[in-house]
């Protein structure tokens, strides 16, 4: 029942297109979370949506999925028991913080259970001042699995969701986005990103000692200079411990829209420094030339990072082409690139 995909050739990093019809990916896919789990397949949930969810959210999320691999190259959707084949998908009380549309950003496994953080927005439409969004005040949620597949939600004390929005005018009054989760000693770090209409998009950090009940840090991570790849802020991001350092490898985007993944480091977590990488503006994986008319020369973004064991690394992203003027008119696709050995300043795509 499920639908094993085969990428056609000359499209370096390709790895997940949108689903056959029918499918609850099969307009767009975003945003992949890939494991190698311990029973040696890989595992790799995303968010996407057909064509039929609600036009009203401009946004790439809508209901999570699952696919599966045997070498985290080629991949295989899982039938899931939700709506044309998800495994998470919006929840039906309109009151909760995720009734409208959800996305995934960050599993982890341990102690048996597979923990997903991911987000969703409610049926409000916001007015941000350029334009009348649905769903736009995106909280942080919770659901823990012991298959992957069915899931259950934990419940968050603001309508479900572990954080709220900030008060009017600080920096994440918008929403909190994009979770992403370290454990470590007993302690717990939330890393999430808003989008501050003056500043651009900033990067926040909670804490907390049980991981139930949280407390905001602030701002970590904004903007780059002028003509950086990220000097209109940064946005999804994921963080590994290695060699008692923290690094970040984030998504930033520039003045004109265009997307790339650059590198923070950090001691402790909380203090974070970016590193100048060789590609255009500093970062250090871009997206392909403009006017390439490559699947991704818009946009890189989302980074998922998975260390291997000979000591190099896998970065699964998306990439978004040329061409769309929004979320919802540009093609998001999911690839993958490697790093040369374990120098993680250096990337090339799979197949290049």
């Amino acid at each position: 029942m499920s639908h094993h995909q085969t990428i056609q050739q000359n499209q370096p990093g390709l790895i997940l297109t949108p689903g056959p019809q029918g499918w609850w990916d099969c307009e767009r896919v975003s945003s992949p979370c890939v494991i190698n789990c311990p029973d040696g397949t890989w595992k790799m949930w995303y968010y996407g949506r057909d064509p039929n969810f609600d036009r009203e959210i401009n946004l790439p999320t809508g209901r999570c999925g699952l696919a599966i691999s045997s070498d985290g190259v080629n991949w295989e959707r899982v039938n899931g028991p939700l709506t044309m084949g998800s495994v998470l998908e919006p929840h039906q009380d309109p009151n909760r913080f995720d009734s409208s549309h959800i996305g995934v950003s960050d599993v982890y496994y341990r102690e048996g259970l597979y923990w997903m953080w991911y987000f969703g927005g409610d049926q409000k439409v916001i007015n941000t001042g350029n334009f009348a969004a649905k769903g736009i005040s995106m909280l942080p949620g919770c659901a823990i699995s012991y298959d992957g597949i069915n899931w259950i939600r934990l419940e968050g004390p603001y309508r479900g969701a572990f954080l709220d929005c900030g008060q009017p005018g600080e920096f994440d009054a918008l929403f909190c986005g994009w979770p992403q989760v370290l454990h470590e000693n007993g302690t717990w770090k939330m890393y999430y990103h808003t989008l501050n209409p003056t500043l651009g998009f900033l990067v926040g950090l909670a804490v907390s000692t049980d991981g139930l009940h949280w407390e905001k840090m602030g701002q970590i991570l904004g903007p780059g200079e002028a003509n950086s790849f990220d000097e209109r802020g940064v946005g999804t991001r994921h963080v590994l411990k290695k060699d008692n350092q923290y690094i970040m490898f984030y998504e930033g985007v520039n003045t004109s829209s265009y997307h790339s993944i650059g590198v923070a480091i950090s001691d402790d977590g909380i203090k974070w420094n970016k590193q100048p990488g060789n590609e255009i503006g500093g970062a250090i994986f871009s997206h392909a030339p403009k006017g390439s008319d490559r699947w991704d020369a818009r946009a890189v973004g989302t980074p998922c990072v998975v260390p291997m064991n000979d000591g190099s690394f896998r970065m699964y992203y998306i990439g978004a082409n040329e061409g769309g003027h929004d979320e919802l008119s540009s093609q998001h696709k999911i690839g993958l690139a490697v790093s040369n050995g374990a120098n993680f300043m250096e990337w090339h795509r799979w197949g290049e």
